[in-house]
């Protein structure tokens, strides 16, 4: 029997990159999962090949709307939401100096906004379960400084997942953070700053970039059982760059 047997989840962003491989080794460990995403093509596809045990909703996670759709889908398939995998986000970088308001809230608006809205809109379907567990992405950069924008979203998501996981904790709700350095996604590779990054890797103790199989599995114990006790906290999986 797999480490989440039973379970019901939603993966934002799941459809591509590290999110498609939360989404397959979620599926492994027995959960039935509703994938979401803007990538209607990526995210169909995915749900079809992983059969009954998935469906694929689009959705923009900065719509409230949305969000409400998600949940009533997701239960509707499979019943009370036990997890959130609050994954979907953007990379943009930007300059405090030359950018613009438009600019700047469209960051916050993917990468912040839409982790407070699943979280608002999830637990209750949570609490009629009787538990769960929320894993909110945030960064390396939610600890420490980086591009303007994407740095203040990813510390405001840590702090988010602070203040939830004391509201929550009365229903035996869990909310932890995930602070991955540098992975091997698609949206690395084809981010503007690819070259940045290359030169970070230098600076990486173990002198690599992570596999996205190495952050699901982090993300998975959060998510299962295993982490019972652990609640309000910051996991880092980073190569050791903050050490």
């Amino acid at each position: 029997m797999g480490k989440l047997a039973g379970k019901v989840a939603i993966i934002t962003g799941g459809a591509n990159g590290m999110g498609e491989t939360h989404v397959r080794l979620f599926v492994a460990e027995g959960a039935k999962v509703a994938i979401t995403d803007i990538d209607a093509e990526k995210g169909q596809a995915l749900a079809d090949e992983l059969g009954d045990v998935a469906i694929f909703i689009k959705h923009d996670v900065s719509s409230e709307a949305d969000w409400q759709a998600v949940v009533k889908e997701t239960e509707s398939a499979f019943g009370p939401i036990n997890i959130l995998i609050n994954n979907a986000g953007v990379s943009t970088v930007l300059s405090a100096e030359h950018s613009s308001l438009d600019e700047y809230m469209q960051v916050i608006k993917i990468n912040q906004v839409s982790v407070f809205l699943g979280m608002k809109y999830t637990i209750a379907s949570m609490k009629e379960a009787g538990s769960g567990a929320i894993v909110n992405i945030s960064s390396i950069n939610g600890l420490n400084g980086g591009a303007i924008a994407y740095t203040d979203s990813k510390f405001a998501v840590r702090g988010m997942t602070k203040a939830a996981a004391k509201e929550f904790a009365r229903y035996g709700v869990r909310v932890n953070s995930v602070h991955p350095g540098i992975i091997r996604t698609p949206m690395v590779e084809n981010s503007e700053a690819y070259e940045q990054i290359q030169q970070m890797v230098g600076m990486v103790p173990l002198q690599r970039m992570a596999e996205p199989e190495e952050i699901s599995k982090l993300v998975l114990f959060l998510a299962s059982d295993d982490a019972s006790y652990s609640t309000g906290s910051e996991f880092i999986a980073d190569g050791g760059i903050l050490a």
